[in-house]
């Protein structure tokens, strides 16, 4: 039997960040990895921008739906990680995973809104995200 890695991306309100990270990564990855968002203090609904943000590069978020951090989850994925600097979360100590911060980039500190700041924060994640896909993987980007 074949196991899939794990992986859990985590934001505060998994309305935004997190989603575009998960989306991103099913879009890359397929079935190869299983994957699954959360939030630390989940939200009512998606951030609109980032999924007509998302639509563009072929990814779906449109689907989903902001949901709290699942403890069991956390205890078995391979890898858990906290998009941006806001969440803050701790693994709990029989965890079998690896827990990782992406700092990703906020172009809204230099001014950047709107539309295009959505594309600068899904391009950062998008990078991330397919540097994770192969390390799981072996997928190589070109």
């Amino acid at each position: 039997m074949t196991t899939h890695p794990c992986v859990l991306f985590v934001c505060v309100s998994n309305a935004g960040k997190s989603q575009m990270a998960a989306a991103l990564a099913r879009h890359h990855a397929g079935d190869a990895i299983e994957v699954h968002s959360a939030g630390t203090h989940p939200g009512n609904r998606l951030n609109e921008q980032s999924v007509s943000t998302i639509a563009e590069v072929g990814a779906d978020m449109s689907a989903d739906r902001p949901k709290g951090v699942d403890p069991a989850l956390l205890r078995r994925a391979d890898r858990v990680i906290i998009v941006g600097a806001q969440a803050q979360l701790i693994l709990p100590a029989d965890a079998v995973g690896i827990l990782q911060r992406w700092l990703t980039d906020e172009p809204s500190d230099r001014g950047i809104e709107g539309a295009q700041r959505m594309r600068l924060i899904r391009d950062d994640i998008d990078a991330r995200v397919k540097m994770l896909v192969n390390d799981l993987t072996n997928t190589r980007f070109l």
